[in-house]
């Protein structure tokens, strides 16, 4: 995309995580292994959702638009400190391994060596952020409107659904003077489907 406008960090978990700043929103992408299906069920889908809220809390990331697909996630977040999204990942992560091994009888590697992490530099950015990942499903043709699809937070962000993962971030919240106006300007963003491709 040439107007980037937010940079793009690979992450290594063995490592010392530095990228992450205090208060910057980032966009998390987390792959399956070689792309493989991961989240196939509504019960691993769920438990999913469960323990992202668990870690989020515990470590104090503000999640702010997800998206959960088969073969991969994807997360707008901002970090209370440096080394709020690396923890949260971390846990989570070896928290979902647990899990699925134990579910679904399997051994190997569950996800990629790597997450990957863009800082969100500009805010103005953010809400088409938010926009790109949840019509994951709409361009992936699981659904025609991101409304239709359950796992993502668009039905919170544009329809107002309570979540206990959603903190809203303060552009969103800018959007109106209450909840009615800034799901209806927030609608509005979704007026058409074509997408821009996101550095991450």
């Amino acid at each position: 995309m040439s107007e980037l406008i937010h940079s793009c960090i690979d992450i290594t978990m063995a490592r010392k995580l530095t990228a992450s700043a205090a208060g910057v929103p980032e966009h998390i992408i987390q792959r399956g292994n070689n792309s493989k299906v991961v989240i196939a069920i509504e019960e691993d889908m769920m438990a999913y959702v469960t323990w992202l809220k668990d870690y989020a809390k515990k470590y104090n990331v503000a999640i702010h638009a997800w998206v959960l697909m088969n073969n991969h996630v994807q997360l707008s977040c901002t970090p209370s400190s440096a080394s709020g999204i690396s923890q949260m990942m971390q846990s989570f992560e070896w928290m979902c391994v647990l899990y699925f091994d134990r579910r679904h009888q399997r051994t190997g590697t569950l996800w990629e060596r790597r997450y990957r992490s863009c800082l969100v530099r500009e805010e103005t950015y953010l809400l088409e952020l938010h926009r790109y990942i949840e019509l994951n499903p709409v361009t992936a043709g699981m659904v025609d409107e991101p409304a239709g699809y359950l796992w993502s937070s668009y039905q919170c962000n544009g329809l107002g659904k309570k979540s206990d993962l959603l903190m809203p971030h303060k552009l969103l919240i800018a959007l109106g003077a209450n909840a009615d106006d800034r799901q209806l300007t927030y609608r509005s963003l979704f007026k058409t489907h074509v997408v821009k491709k996101i550095c991450c």
